[in-house]
């Protein structure tokens, strides 16, 4: 599956599991584990938070980056690799699946 100009995330919550120093290890998606097979790739967008206008009380931290991760995952160490792209907003603790693409 791929992102196309007809659906371009899928927004569809995982649960993601992390390494100690913070990378992720693995995705359940799906009903499946899907083990991380090579190293991912993070990086932080901007939230418009003028255009969505959320309010926040005084203190709570930053509520504006948004974070990304693509990772290269498998089910076996035989199965083809596909890549996973992840996000979650500054205010949630839930993992969205954005994309999927098959390599």
């Amino acid at each position: 599956m791929t992102i196309t100009p007809e659906a371009p995330t899928l927004d569809t919550p995982v649960d993601v599991r992390f390494t100690k120093a913070g990378t992720p290890l693995a995705v359940r998606y799906d009903g499946q584990i899907w083990a991380v097979a090579a190293e991912p790739l993070q990086w932080f967008t901007r939230d418009s938070w003028w255009e969505t206008r959320r309010s926040v009380p005084v203190g709570v931290g930053n509520v504006v980056d948004i974070e990304h991760w693509r990772v290269q995952v498998q089910l076996g160490s035989n199965s083809p690799l596909r890549t996973f792209e992840l996000r979650r907003d500054p205010l949630s603790e839930q993992w969205l699946l954005d994309a999927i693409t098959d390599n």
